[in-house]
């Protein structure tokens, strides 16, 4: 029963982007791994830029600074 947990900054993923993670996932872990897709888990966290940190910054401040 795999579960995978994707976390990505929150700048406007979209619904069918979204969708397309967890069925790509979904299908890797069938094709390599021979996992079953009715028990394998997906979820996806999206973070604000300000609790993602990079380098000592978060991610917001970090772009500011490049």
């Amino acid at each position: 029963m795999p579960y995978v947990n994707i976390k990505v900054t929150n700048e406007g993923v979209t619904r069918d982007q979204k969708a397309r993670l967890i069925k790509g996932v979904t299908d890797l872990l069938q094709d390599v791994l021979d996992k079953d897709p009715a028990t394998t888990f997906v979820v996806i966290d999206e973070i604000d830029l300000t609790n993602w940190g990079v380098g000592g910054l978060n991610v917001e401040d970090y772009r500011n600074h490049s």
